[in-house]
């Protein structure tokens, strides 16, 4: 009876360290019970040991440089996620295990790393025995203390003139300007050769060799983020801004006619009346292109190198062409005979128009069928032609010049 008694104990007992071993295997056991490890052979390396990860687990001011690498010492990668987070935004780091199994490292078209971000990586690995193990790590990279942007015109979606001049200002001096340009990339369909010309450390210019064709789609890719555009100085943007060019509308301005010319694809619009600078405040020769219209603005003498000559409030039609204070605009103070007969601005371009504008007045039509981006020649003026900085005034450079002011040769 007693050995019957003892046999059913060995027996009960083999039947629970079964279940206790399985339970182990498991991760878990019913009933509140403890796991039981497996003892494989070899010594279990830790998860820092198992997978080694660079940069260190929160690490901070990781350079842009890098490097960033998982690494393990035997066994294989299964898998490896790294996902960058910048300006609460997640994205996947493209990226590759190598064909032994050890490594993993970016792709190379990844780029360098984020400035301003966080980095987390997950990877699980296998080592010489099958033990699997996982880790988790992160890291930031290093924050910048001076930035830069770049103001650039023209909107975005918008429709424009034929002459329009994609043009960037920097709100810091560049001084890897080859960097910076290569950043910024203007692409158009129908394609045409686009190219950057820079106006001294802070600002660049784009445009094609000839006028763009109407109808052309123009997209500029700005990939400007973490780009160092001087020592420690590094760029914020990366977006993207697209455009279209609308009807070719040219118009030239006869300053010893007192007449311009308005022509639309080639074809005469009309001829208007103008009044252009007066012989001691000549206007300026040359091609210039409306950078801003305004349904109004106050034109003060004092803000253009002027004296207390004049301060008009309400000038009506207004249609800027040069940085410095050349408009095109209606005047509603000087006697109508005057257009058409002589020159008495202080070298603006004066039309015909009402107080408060017109809309069949001279200055008022033409307003109406006026872009951004269209272009005004003047000829005939006792003056030098507009530098081609002042304003978007780039087509009165050749081609060759134009090519000369890129960086990138």
């Amino acid at each position: 009876m007693r050995l019957v008694k003892r046999r059913a104990r060995a027996g009960m007992a083999a039947v629970a360290a079964w279940a206790g071993l399985m339970g182990g295997v498991g991760g878990c056991t019913e009933g509140g019970g403890s796991p039981v490890e497996i003892q494989l052979p070899g010594k279990a390396r830790s998860p820092q040991e198992a997978i080694r990860v660079t940069p260190e687990d929160n690490a901070k001011g990781v350079p842009a440089e890098g490097p960033l690498t998982v690494h393990v010492p035997e066994g294989r990668l299964e898998r490896v996620v790294v996902t960058k987070v910048e300006d609460a935004q997640e994205e996947q780091v493209p990226g590759s295990i190598d064909p032994d199994g050890l490594g993993w490292h970016p792709d190379a078209g990844a780029g360098r790393l984020a400035l301003a971000a966080k980095y987390t990586v997950d990877a699980v690995a296998v080592d010489g025995h099958n033990r699997r193990q996982a880790r988790h790590t992160s890291f930031t990279t290093y924050v910048p203390e001076e930035r830069f942007i770049g103001y650039f015109k023209p909107e975005n979606r918008s429709t424009v003139g034929t002459g329009m001049i994609v043009s960037f200002t920097f709100n810091r001096p560049i001084k890897n300007r080859a960097e910076v340009e290569r950043a910024i990339t203007i692409t158009a369909d129908p394609a045409v050769e686009v190219t950057g010309h820079w106006f001294g450390d802070e600002r660049i210019d784009f445009r094609p060799k000839e006028y763009w064709k109407p109808g052309t789609e123009v997209t500029v890719d700005m990939k400007l983020r973490d780009v160092e555009g001087a020592p420690g100085s590094y760029g914020v943007q990366s977006k993207r801004v697209s455009f279209t060019v609308g009807r070719r509308q040219i118009s030239t301005v006869d300053a010893a006619a007192h007449t311009m010319e308005v022509r639309r694809d080639g074809r005469l619009l009309s001829t208007l009346p103008i009044s252009a600078g007066a012989p001691k405040n000549t206007t300026y020769n040359g091609k210039m292109v409306v950078s801003e219209m305004f349904d109004v603005t106050r034109m003060n003498g004092q803000t253009v190198g002027f004296g207390g000559e004049y301060d008009i409030p309400d000038v009506p039609h207004a249609m800027r062409l040069t940085a410095s204070g050349t408009f095109l605009h209606g005047n509603y103070w000087a006697s109508p005979d005057t257009f058409g007969a002589s020159n008495t601005s202080h070298g603006c371009i004066g039309l015909r128009d009402d107080k408060g504008g017109g809309s069949d007045t001279p200055a008022g039509w033409f307003f109406d069928r006026t872009l951004v981006g269209d272009v005004v020649e003047i000829v005939n003026s006792q003056d030098k032609t507009v530098a081609p900085d002042n304003g978007l005034s780039g087509w009165n450079l050749s081609w060759p010049d134009w090519v000369a002011g890129s960086a990138l040769g």
